[in-house]
């Protein structure tokens, strides 16, 4: 085999084998595993030809389920067929995985391995989705690296072809799917030698065929149904058999031995690990490092988990093993121990072996496993009384199952150069240093294995990324500790972060700021002016912002420190450097056309020149002085679980400071004052015209108006400007809009849409302006809550309207965001919130902060999420306790109603009857019944008392509750829609919010069903081809669904007439709100302004339907869209997702164009005949 080498990540090695021995993929998006469907996808689209001579048939499905199915019905039809999965997508293909294996369907499964949604959800990896599957029939295989994915994927598939036994191989989520290596890509036309043709024939000719015809999948009975179960033994007793002979020939094709289980370490080994996955390669660095001291210590690394092979274990183990340590990354509650510990232990009983076996947990969720860690367990093992069933990784504090590290150790190879990068999600870093691992791995001898890691925010947080290379073979899945170099992308990280932690002696520091040696005194901790000058650092620094700004570029300083990283390390020669980055700025920025690439070759060539060293003082050394971060002050929850998170320490939070159940408080996004804007809004009063607009478009609520008595400003701050509240203003109220310069994201948005006839805003440096902006924003906060009397029910009205949902960490700029404000400002006080996973759950949720709030009387969104596919079901879960549990109140009081009373409780109590099924009506009588309720029961006696105190205990039921199921277009128009339907078709008082961005935004932008035709996306490649599904005109037929189409930027007061009558309607409401994002390829600083422009170029339509109009002899549709005025062609061409199509598939362009375009027409015309306009 002539060897090829390539610098990619995991995903793309498994997808490289997929594609090759498929016919067909059936796939659905779930993160880790998202791009591996991703990249066929690509590949079909441009062509690339499988080992059968024709591109792979990719099909998208609605869910992982229906995946699953299309999988099993191809694979019948006589089509190889794979897909890929992980998590919870894993579980709802585990019905058809028992149809696939008891049918003995030659398919494979390529699952990036994922924790499942337990307390919580995590997208990071273990095994617990695999160990849900083991019993499935399905021969599970594991890789350690992005190598073993390449080769052992390559087995999974020859394997399953031979065998007949279908394969699910798997790898570790993120940890390995999304490592980057240099490894050896294996040829296509080296696969075709390794593939048995005669197996595939006869499995084609086993399809089902009306030529030869057979029937499949039939119904048994008692008599004979265990008896053909038990029929299939011979194939899975075939299997161990099978990989070996085939990892024989893949061996024999790359050099490189595998087995079924293969041992690593001292041939008189007494202690021994047996693990799999990415820990196997941690476990062998150490086995390495103890084996070079002395230590008679190995390790088993498991390759073919099932089906089980007992013989070939105890051939792998040496005979010299006395104890045994079963690692484990999942947990099973309840279990007498963790799956492969229990195999192990079977094995041993079986051969009437007794040595020393303990078993134990780690690296849950991606939590990191080291050196230090494997050499703890070896540790344990030499104990007299060895731990079993322990963990390790945590502190756990609760049930003292955690083992002790007692050394920490470096493993890692010598010559091992360790870089780490800390930058800012969205600022381009991550992809940056993607394309310096490809440059150095693809243009060097090195070998080179790159890892991101990145925090709970859609964008703006924190991204760390660890780099190596190196000499030699990298066998480091885990972070980097002991970094020769370290660049800080954001110049806030300094006081934030422990950056320098552990850098080599004589190390590179690399920062980007526009401060000078001067500022740098006091803006540099004391402690980061020491490390730096006691290890004599080479210290760099340069102005990326600046230069970035000069370019039009705004936050995107990716190239520009991506060219300092080349220049200030030298690890390869920087011109060639160079010039591979301008290659790679040319794939990574041709779709968005030949301006953006231009930019950011002259960024490149302004950053080559403008890279400074500072030659800081010797003083530093012993420096006392500098910058300090001071938190917020905070409640206790923040100050120990939330704060250690944002420092990134979480790792050394104790087991005792979590909720079992994982509840946590609101409103903690309060505390983060993250201050990652750019330049942030500053008010201008004399232009105000206090119209708000600048707050209703806020996606952070980040900006926001103020009302004040004369007496609250006596201890106003200098520069706390007011003007007189306009309209009617009996108490002389005075008005000032504020931003937090700390919350703000900077995204522009209100400076865009203001209202004003000159902007009333002005968008100035952060820098210039923190300082005195975030003094005035805290007075604003401690101001006491006024009120103008106006209705909430209008723009202007709403915004007094305090936000109980604030300075989330969505993308600056999101379509989202606005809209769960605005309801949490018109109804959160009553709320309760069911969120399908996606975008929404994540900047909703994600630990450590949560964005939903309360307001000062302790009331605001009770917020949940189930998961991503049974959102609507799990909402309606709520609607049918609280319907209970009201009814049961009403009852009480009715009961009460019968007995003497006094006057006044009687009247709240009728009152309460009246109302109670209305909103802000039945807060009021909530709030008089309260008032009066204690004093009553404390009066009552007998009968009377009892049930008074049963009508207390339910008092929280007296408000009605306003149930809101929220979620993406993904959910709703896809593997939710079937839940979704139904709910609606109950007629239960429940809210649905459909926020529309017309992709799967959390997943990385795949298509979905509310994809628009011609638009471009994951999964929609070449143009999706389909018109978008009418999910209101779906939901319209029932005849008794409120429906609504909304677009904030287009029509603020459509969408709040929207969201009260919806809100109101005694049934089932269904709004569908436009919200533009990222994946569109658009100037999110403009988001809002293309919601407007959508509805005037008739891509978006709004309307109600309410069937409350139709009891009245009315007609229930309104088209509250005026005529377009705009051209819709030259809005789609506005947005990378539609004109990247015409620079890629041009012919294919404007085909699909003119589609779109009949498809807006029709739909136009649909509405209008709905509306009786035609």
């Amino acid at each position: 085999m002539s060897k090829l080498t390539q610098t990619l990540d995991g995903n793309t090695a498994a997808a490289h084998i997929a594609y090759a021995l498929s016919d067909v993929a059936a796939i659905y998006p779930i993160t880790p595993s998202s791009s591996m469907a991703e990249t066929c996808d690509e590949w079909a689209a441009y062509g690339r030809k499988n080992i059968f001579g024709q591109a792979l048939r990719v099909t998208t499905m609605q869910s992982e389920g229906g995946a699953a199915g299309a999988v099993h019905g191809s694979l019948v039809s006589g089509a190889l067929t794979t897909t890929f999965t992980a998590s919870q997508g894993l579980l709802l293909m585990i019905p058809n995985m028992y149809k696939i294996s008891g049918e003995l369907l030659p398919a494979v499964f390529h699952v990036s391995a994922r924790s499942l949604s337990t307390h919580a959800l995590s997208i990071f990896g273990d095994h617990s989705d695999v160990m849900a599957a083991r019993q499935t029939g399905f021969a599970l295989l594991a890789s350690a690296s992005v190598q073993e994915i390449m080769d052992l994927a390559l087995v999974a598939h020859l394997s399953a072809i031979k065998s007949r036994v279908p394969f699910l191989h798997f790898f570790d989520g993120f940890r390995t799917s999304h490592e980057m290596q240099k490894i050896e890509v294996i040829d296509y036309e080296d696969i075709k030698k390794l593939v048995d043709w005669e197996a595939i024939a006869a499995f084609r000719d086993r399809a089902l065929n009306p030529e030869r015809p057979h029937q499949r999948g039939t119904a048994q009975n008692p008599d004979i149904h265990f008896q053909n179960r038990e029929a299939a033994n011979p194939f899975y007793l075939a299997v161990p058999g099978i990989v070996s002979e085939v990892m024989e020939q893949v061996s024999t094709l790359t050099g490189r031995r595998y087995r079924l289980f293969d041992y690593a370490g001292a041939p008189d080994a007494e202690d021994v690990i047996v693990c799999m996955g990415s820990a196997a390669d941690t476990v062998e660095e150490t086995v390495n490092y103890l084996c070079a001291r002395g230590e008679k210590v190995g390790l088993v690394k498991v390759r073919l988990y099932r089906p089980f092979s007992g013989e070939h274990f105890l051939a792998a183990l040496p005979e010299s093993c006395k104890r045994i340590a079963v690692l484990d990354r999942t947990k099973e509650p309840g279990a007498l121990g963790e799956p492969l510990y229990q195999d192990v232990c079977t094995v041993f009983m079986e051969a009437g072996r007794t040595p020393l076996i303990v078993g134990g947990r780690y690296g849950l969720s991606s939590k990191e496993f080291t050196p230090s860690m494997a050499k703890a367990v070896f540790d344990n093992l030499r104990e007299s009384r060895p731990k079993n069933h322990f963990t390790v990784g945590i502190t756990d504090d609760v049930t003292h199952s955690s083992l002790e590290i007692k050394e920490h150790i470096d493993a890692a190879p010598e010559g091992t150069y360790s870089c780490k990068f800390y930058g800012l999600g969205s600022d381009g870093t991550v992809g940056a240093n993607q394309n310096s691992i490809v440059i150095i791995g693809d243009n060097t001898d090195l070998y080179a294995q790159a890892y991101f890691v990145y925090d709970s925010k859609k964008s703006g947080g924190i991204t760390v990324s660890h780099l190596r290379f190196g000499p030699k073979p990298i066998q480091s899945p885990y972070l980097i500790e002991q970094p020769d170099f370290v660049a800080c992308h954001n110049p806030s990280y300094v006081t934030r972060y422990d950056l320098l932690a552990g850098i080599k002696e004589g190390g590179i520091f690399l920062l980007n700021s526009p401060w000078s040696l001067e500022e740098m005194e006091s803006r540099l901790p004391a402690e980061m002016k020491r490390t730096i000058a006691r290890k004599k650092l080479k210290f760099y620094n340069i102005d990326a912002v600046k230069i970035a700004a000069s370019e039009g570029l705004g936050g995107r300083i990716n190239v520009i420190m991506q060219t300092a990283f080349f220049k200030t390390t030298g690890v390869i020669e920087p011109s060639l450097a160079f010039a591979e980055m301008e290659k790679m700025i040319e794939k990574s920025y041709g779709k968005k056309g030949p301006k953006v690439v231009e930019k950011n070759i002259a960024v490149m060539k302004k950053a080559i020149e403008a890279i400074e060293q500072v030659r800081y003082p010797e003083s530093w050394a012993v420096a006392e002085s500098g910058a300090r971060h001071v938190p917020e002050e905070a409640p206790q929850y923040v100050r120990e679980v939330v704060y250690p998170m944002m420092e990134l320490q979480g790792d050394r939070l104790p087991v005792s400071a979590f909720q079992p159940d994982g509840v946590v408080p609101l409103g903690t996004t309060r505390y983060e004052k993250r201050g990652i804007a750019v330049q942030v809004p500053v008010w201008i009063p004399d232009l105000c015209i206090q119209c708000n607009q600048c707050a209703f478009v806020c996606p952070h609520a980040a900006i926001r108006p103020y009302l004040a008595a004369e007496p609250d400003l006596e201890e106003a701050p200098e520069g706390f400007v007011t003007l007189k509240a306009s309209g009617k203003n009996p108490e002389g109220l005075r008005y000032r809009i504020q931003v937090s310069p700390l919350d703000c994201t900077g995204c522009g948005n209100c400076v865009d849409t203001c209202r004003a006839k000159e902007t009333a805003l002005v968008m100035k440096p952060l820098d210039e302006v923190v300082e005195t902006e975030d003094a005035l924003f805290r007075f604003a906060e401690g101001l006491p809550e006024r009120d103008l009397g106006l209705s909430k029910n209008n723009i202007r009205g709403s915004q007094f309207c305090r936000p109980l949902f604030e300075y989330s960490g969505a993308c600056a700029g999101c379509g989202e965001t606005p809209y769960l404000k605005l309801i949490t400002q018109l109804f959160g006080k009553r709320m309760l919130i069911a969120n399908a996973t996606g975008c929404s759950s994540i900047y909703g949720s994600n630990s450590p902060t949560t964005p939903y709030c309360t307001g000062r009387d302790g009331r605001g969104p009770a917020w949940a999420s189930s998961l991503f596919e049974d959102n609507a079901e799990y909402g309606y879960g709520y609607s049918l306790a609280v319907a209970q549990l009201r009814e049961k109140l009403t009852a009480l009081v009715e009961e009460a109603l019968a007995l003497e009373l006094p006057a006044d409780l009687r009247e709240a109590f009728a009152r309460w009857l009246e109302v109670k099924d209305e909103g802000d009506p039945s807060l009021e009588a909530a709030g008089r019944i309260n008032e009066l309720l204690k004093t009553e029961i404390s009066r009552a006696d007998g009968k009377a008392k009892g049930i008074l105190e049963q009508i207390d205990e339910h008092k929280d039921l007296l408000p009605k509750r306003s149930i809101w199921i929220i979620g993406g277009d993904g959910w709703a128009y896809d593997i939710g829609y079937g839940g979704l339907d139904h709910v609606l078709s109950t007629g239960a008082d429940v809210n649905v919010l459909v926020l529309d961005t017309e992709v799967y935004s959390n997943t990385g932008g795949q298509s979905s069903k509310s994809t628009p035709t011609a638009a471009v996306a994951k999964f929609a490649a070449a143009g999706k081809q389909t018109r978008k599904k009418d999910l209101g005109a779906m939901a319209m037929t029932y005849g008794y669904v409120y429906v609504a189409q909304v677009a904030m930027g287009a029509s603020g007061q459509q969408l709040i007439r929207a969201l009260t009558e919806a809100e109101a309607y005694p049934g089932p409401s269904l709004i569908i709100a436009y919200a533009p994002c990222i994946a569109h390829g658009i100037n999110m600083g403009r988001s809002q302004r293309e919601e407007k422009l959508a509805v005037e170029a008739g891509y978006w339509t709004l309307y109600r339907y309410n069937p409350l109009l139709a009891e009245e002899g009315k007609n229930p549709f309104i088209l509250d869209s005026k005529e377009p005025g705009g051209d819709l062609r030259s809005f789609m061409m506005n947005e990378t997702r539609f004109n990247t199509l015409l620079r890629q598939f041009p012919e294919r362009a404007e085909e699909l164009f003119k589609k779109a375009e009949k498809d807006a027409a029709d739909r136009l015309a649909f509405y209008r005949r709905l509306a009786g306009e035609s």
